[in-house]
């Protein structure tokens, strides 16, 4: 019977073996130039002609360097990926101890984010260099779950032999592009792979559907953060007699007044309080708002009002911060440990590092990785008014805290160590 590349892959369905054994002839041949008995698959053959065009060596994989544990975190930190783990750990891992699947996520430059699933194939995985940190770019380790479907853009199922370097042909790798939902650009991969008799024609659906899903959630999470910033900009831009727009840190648009509407407006780097000028709008006034900035174009200069910040810590729970300036207040209820942050700041006006803020929380220096993850956390709804390098308030503000009658009440939660020794020294007093 003569195989093509369809019933190749029904056949794999039910014999495995037979079929790793018709593509490594496939491969083979392929390779060494010569007809093969079946022809690989065009997503295959197209993978195959790039991994020759870049130099990659079929019989030899290359590993290059890992990435050290910090920088593996500060990337799951700042990958939009992390809001749908969820989402992907539901539709994939399941049943991944039965199945013999390992969940693999990583981002839009091919490294290895997220690992999870069956133990077994997991230590399988790392003899392969199939782990955290590592680089699965397909110009670096050739074709593969990971990398070619970052190269297609579409879901890709790589079985044994048409995988291009020899190490990997004992896997089945299956793997679907995680896109941004709002302008299309590429977040990530999210591939299930195991050994090469785990293969089955639906699973590249199944991949599919869990990573549109993941698409989907992060499209529910945006209109939810955009309607969370319409709440804050409503009062402020009734207020307000001119043209204005408030825009996400992103420069989606949230609401709008006395002006056509934007899907978005591109914002100019490092964008602070202030005039700025915009491609779109020309000079505007910027003024941060809760999660965004409220931008007034052609706004008149005139005196600006000052801006003043409190820090309320009065209550044993429910602290806020409210900040007031030109634009009016808006207020943000505070979790415990963003509290502790931003009074360690008002208590520091000249500003704190990483590592000092590290110490100050933790007593443990090092530990600059949680900090900074914390802050950019922090920065995302309190923006502009927090400047970094140091870390500290704008210099332009008016910082005021709000302490409990009994100082020694400040923060009971806390066991920060400058937390800590500010109750203990109110007790001294």
């Amino acid at each position: 019977m003569a195989y093509s590349p369809k019933n190749m892959t029904q056949l794999a369905s039910v014999d495995a073996h037979r079929a790793a054994r018709m593509l490594s002839d496939m491969r083979e041949a392929a390779l060494a130039g010569k007809r093969a008995p079946i022809a690989p698959r065009p997503v295959i053959e197209q993978s195959w002609r790039r991994m020759a065009r870049s130099g990659v060596d079929p019989e030899h994989d290359f590993r290059s360097g890992l990435l050290g544990a910090d920088e593996v975190q500060r990337r799951r930190e700042e990958s939009p990926l992390r809001h749908v783990l969820p989402v992907l750990r539901e539709g994939l891992l399941q049943f991944a101890d039965v199945t013999r699947h390992i969940m693999v996520i990583a981002d839009a430059e091919g490294r290895v984010l997220w690992r999870e699933g069956c133990s077994p194939v997991l230590r399988k995985a790392d003899e392969l260099g199939f782990e955290l940190g590592a680089d699965w770019r397909e110009d670096v380790v050739g074709t593969n779950g990971v990398g070619t479907p970052a190269v297609v853009r579409r879901p890709v199922q790589v079985f044994a032999g048409e995988h291009f370097v020899r190490s990997q042909t004992s896997w089945t790798c299956t793997g679907a592009p995680i896109s941004d939902p709002r302008d299309g650009r590429l977040l990530g991969v999210v591939d299930l792979s195991g050994p090469l008799e785990t293969m089955h024609p639906a699973t590249l659906s199944w991949v599919d559907t869990v990573a549109k899903l993941a698409e989907s959630r992060l499209r529910e999470l945006h209109q939810n953060s955009l309607e969370q910033l319409r709440a804050v900009a409503a009062p402020v831009l009734a207020r307000l007699g001119d043209r204005a727009v408030v825009v996400d840190r992103d420069g989606w648009t949230a609401a709008v007044t006395g002006m056509p509407y934007t899907n978005r407006i591109a914002l100019p780097k490092s964008l602070a309080a202030g005039r700025r000028w915009f491609p779109a709008l020309g000079l505007s006034a910027v003024e941060p708002l809760a999660g965004g900035w409220l931008v007034r174009p052609a706004a008149e200069p005139g005196p600006r009002a000052a801006t003043r910040i409190v820090l309320d810590l009065g209550r044993p729970r429910g602290w806020t911060v409210t900040v007031s300036g030109s634009a009016g207040s808006w207020t943000h209820e505070l979790s415990p440990r963003h509290a502790e942050l931003l009074y360690l700041l008002a208590v520091h006006r000249s500003g704190r590092s990483a590592a000092g803020l590290a110490a100050d929380m933790f007593g443990d220096p090092a530990r600059t990785v949680t900090v900074r993850a914390e802050m950019s956390r922090v920065r995302r709804y309190f923006g502009g008014f927090l400047e970094h390098r140091p870390y500290r308030f704008c210099e332009d503000a008016s910082v005021e805290v709000l302490l409990p009658g009994d100082p020694r009440d400040l923060l009971p939660h806390s066991t920060a160590p400058a937390v800590t020794k500010a109750r203990e020294s109110a007790a001294l007093a």
